[in-house]
């Protein structure tokens, strides 16, 4: 599946800490049904038999929906589900070598916090671009927080596709508005809340007012 500027409108990170009594496979359709554009599955503590079968089934929902599909940081679990792509941060593998080992055909998203580290993603064949923390969140350690003017310049420095990432929610969202950003990447503010369909209807609303 390929990438367009609009699949970035509403891009969903999957993260299994507020399950509960459902399955993630139930609260992402949920979300998809309701307006997701783009779908990372993100990992950090399952075993790589696990990994892959929660990737192939997050996979083929992904595609009922028309929706991109890509997986964090684990290149072999993006190769042998055959995702739409990855998604690499600073500290991963390199640019080069991730899009060597993945092929042209496929989606490079990399994470960035400066303008020079974003130039040079998309010199190297990043296809999209995921700046921030724009605002503090739990959900990842070790996060800076990005300003507006920097987000904005970032925009303007490449000719990919941005989007925003890092504790944005439908409270915070509007001042992200002239960024220059295709969209926003949120976890808790779809998954951790009680409405997963309000939730995520209201900030594709947002999202279709302000990135469009």
């Amino acid at each position: 599946m390929k990438l367009d500027n609009k699949s970035l409108l509403l891009y969903l990170v999957t993260d299994r800490s507020w399950l509960g009594d459902h399955s993630l496979a139930s609260q992402v359709e949920e979300s998809l049904i309701n307006g997701v554009t783009f779908l990372q599955l993100r990992e950090k503590k399952l075993d790589n038999e696990s990994f892959l079968k929660l990737a192939i089934e997050m996979k083929e929902l992904a595609h009922c929906y028309n929706v991109p599909f890509v997986i964090n940081d684990n290149l072999d679990i993006a190769i042998k589900s055959d995702s739409d792509g990855v998604h690499i941060g600073q500290d991963d593998i390199s640019i080069e070598e991730a899009r060597r080992i993945i092929g042209k055909d496929k989606i490079l998203g990399v994470s960035v916090g400066t303008v020079e580290e974003a130039i040079l993603a998309e010199k190297l064949g990043a296809d999209y671009l995921g700046v921030g923390a724009m605002f503090s969140t739990n959900t990842k350690e070790n996060t800076r927080d990005i300003s507006f003017d920097t987000l904005k310049n970032i925009c303007e420095s490449v000719k990919i596709p941005v989007v925003g990432i890092g504790g944005i929610n439908n409270e915070n969202i509007l001042s992200l508005e002239g960024s220059g950003i295709n969209g926003v990447a949120v976890i808790s503010a779809i998954l951790a809340q009680k409405d997963i369909s309000k939730s995520t209807r209201e900030l594709k609303d947002i999202c279709e007012n302000i990135f469009i």
